[in-house]
């Protein structure tokens, strides 16, 4: 840059001394400064930026011109001024012109000296500014507070650097805002997804950088009482578990140990309530069973005797690890004739051919394919629900059906289902299928059917004792049409599609010391028309409708029955049931009314029923139920 251009940037003219304008210069200067930093764009920073520079230069180039000395005079000049003779006045007044010019260069001198500082101070300002922007602009606060924390030690006071503090602290606050923010509502969101582990790690990271932030503290509690909610849940699951298996004492220790830390839990106080009624229902059963035995020994003549061996069927069932009941039933079963498969037949087929009234099939542990049909009063014995299994398609119809000539047919000990669950609105089969004839069923499981469980239709006749009717499509047990007769006692109908048992159509029913869980529908539908219905001592729990709806019956008894923990609510009457005694049964802690009864049904006829616990009303009258069940 030359000089004249210098002068061209600063404003001073061909003539001007810029020595005595180090002030105009200054002020100048710090003006483009302070625009740099006011600057709120970053090309307009950087276009200031190159201007402030250009002063710099400008600046410098007039300083360096200005510090040249003036060119010495010839040494004969020099030699002149020394020898030539001056008179001593004139002497005098020359020396004072030396000392005056040196009092006044040694003035220029300082004040250029002083100047050029300034300018050197100027300099390292404005690049400590540019550097302070950089920091403030990446948010790097501790370099921005140590670059502006010089510059006001430079200049004490400056403007520039307070608010620079104040924007650094500013950006502070938004920033631990934002991660605050950010990790809170992370610690939210996995906590209400139930990820409690990365819920509390989140909230975690707001604590150790900001232990006095309220609402991370108030998550870390929420976690855990989720935690301890989590553990309340396993617990109560691994109780239930202990009571699905029987084991009633260890089912009652492990849901005592859940009331002592929770008093008020109502799960556990339950399952104490239904264990402890299994083990008085197993004292009796033992009970029964060893009077059974007795009579069946009594009779003992070495010869076949129909009633003996029910007895023993029913005591084997009873108690079903008594070797000595097990082995009087084999050896009274022996005294007719046994078929094994395999061994005397390959297949249950094949047995079933050439079975004849009163023989015994007896099957081994296997997988047996169906579909099979008895047609005689025999008896089909499996190894055990989990051991002998008969299974067929969905397609192919019901894996096991009971004929029409098959009237005191006897089945136990083995697991009838279909081979895949089919639900397609076309035919759907039953797992077993009494058509007309009659059987017992006990210890057996009738599951993953496409249809019902077991389904009793055309005049015929099921009882079935300490059976499982689970995870069928429609009910777990059906009875259809006018002379059917379904009797389901000891039994558990759980998880099924639609109702745990139902009847309709003129079918009657009894059932008796059930429990009936979880079904998609109600625990019991009862339709008869004119039919009984004895309904007694059932367990219905959490079913996704109601426990217990009577629908219509012509005669019968409803009583000692709970319903508990049902969606829509306890025991539903309707007017074409009004003819059943129903009294002594239980309505609690259900979703809806414990009980409910249709319009034009007095409720002093259900006062001796008891509903506690379920939401209001406990009792709901004059229900107009025109539109359903």
């Amino acid at each position: 840059m030359t000089p004249s251009e210098a002068r061209s940037i600063l404003g001073l003219g061909p003539d001007e001394d810029p020595r005595l304008q180090e002030e105009k210069f200054t002020n100048q200067r710090k003006r483009i400064a302070m625009q740099v930093r006011k600057a709120t764009h970053k090309k307009q920073a950087k276009r200031l930026r190159q201007k402030l520079s250009e002063y710099d230069r400008a600046l410098a180039v007039l300083r360096d011109s200005s510090e040249k000395p003036a060119p010495e005079p010839p040494p004969e000049v020099i030699q002149q001024k020394i020898t030539a003779p001056r008179p001593r006045k004139f002497a005098a007044m020359a020396w004072g012109l030396v000392l005056l010019s040196i009092i006044t260069a040694g003035g220029w001198f300082h004040l250029r000296n002083e100047a050029e500082k300034q300018r050197k101070l100027d300099e390292r300002v404005n690049f400590l500014a540019r550097s302070g922007t950089d920091y403030l602009e990446n948010r790097r606060w501790q370099d921005a507070a140590r670059v502006f924390e010089e510059i006001e030690t430079l200049q004490p006071g400056s403007e520039v650097a307070q608010s620079a503090r104040r924007q650094i602290e500013q950006g502070k606050v938004e920033e631990q805002k934002q991660f605050i923010g950010y990790w809170t509502g992370q610690a939210i969101a996995e906590l209400e997804a139930g990820q409690l582990d990365q819920a509390e790690a989140a909230a975690r990271k707001v604590l150790q950088n900001f232990p006095q932030e309220s609402e991370a503290a108030d998550v870390l509690r929420r976690i855990a009482a989720a935690r301890e909610e989590v553990s309340k849940a396993k617990a109560i699951t691994a109780a239930r578990s202990l009571l699905e298996e029987k084991k009633w004492d260890e089912a009652v220790a492990a849901a005592q140990k859940i009331l002592n830390a929770d008093p008020a839990n109502a799960q556990a106080a339950s399952m104490i309530t239904d264990a402890k009624a299994a083990l008085d229902r197993e004292k009796a059963d033992r009970e029964r069973a060893l009077d059974l035995f007795r009579k069946a020994a009594a009779r003992d003549r070495g010869e076949f005797d129909a009633e003996a061996l029910d007895w023993l069927r029913e005591a084997a069932a009873l108690a079903p690890t008594n070797p000595e009941i097990a082995a009087l039933k084999e050896k009274m079963s022996s005294y007719t004739r046994t078929l094994h498969v395999p061994g005397d037949f390959a297949t249950p087929a094949e047995a079933l051919e050439v079975a004849r009234e009163s023989d015994r099939i007896v099957l081994a542990e296997h997988t047996w394919k169906g579909p099979l049909v008895i047609n005689a009063a025999i008896e089909l014995q499996g190894a055990g629900l989990e051991r002998t299994i008969i299974e067929c398609s969905p397609v192919l119809g019901s894996p096991l059906t009971i004929g029409p000539d098959a009237r005191g047919a006897r089945i136990s000990g083995l697991t009838v289902r279909h081979e895949s669950f089919l639900a397609d609105g076309k035919e759907r089969f039953a797992a077993a299928l009494v058509r007309g004839g009659g059987a017992s069923f006990s210890n057996c499981r009738f599951t993953n059917a496409s249809g019902h469980g077991l389904a009793v239709v055309n005049q015929g006749e099921a009882v079935v004792s300490r059976c499982q009717l689970v995870d069928n499509g429609w009910n777990g047990a059906a009875a259809i049409g006018a002379g059917s007769r379904l009797e389901v006692r000891n039994s558990e109908a759980l998880g099924n599609f639609e109702h745990g048992i139902e009847s309709w159509d003129g079918a009657s029913v009894r059932l008796i010391g059930n429990r009936c869980e979880g079904n998609s529908r109600n625990g019991i539908h009862a339709d008869n028309a004119a039919a009984e219905a004895v309904i007694e001592n059932n367990l219905l729990v959490a079913n996704r409708e109601f426990g217990l709806v009577l629908s219509s019956a012509g005669f019968g008894k409803i009583s000692g029955n709970t319903a508990r923990e049902n969606l829509l609510g306890g025991l539903v009457i309707r007017q074409a049931a009004s003819a059943l005694a129903v009294s002594d049964n239980a309505a609690t802690r259900n979703l809806g009314p414990g009980l409910v009864l249709e319009k034009g049904l007095s409720a002093d006829a259900y006062l001796n029923n008891r509903c506690t616990e379920n939401a209001e009303p406990q009792i709901l009258k004059d229900a107009d139920l025109s539109s359903g069940e």
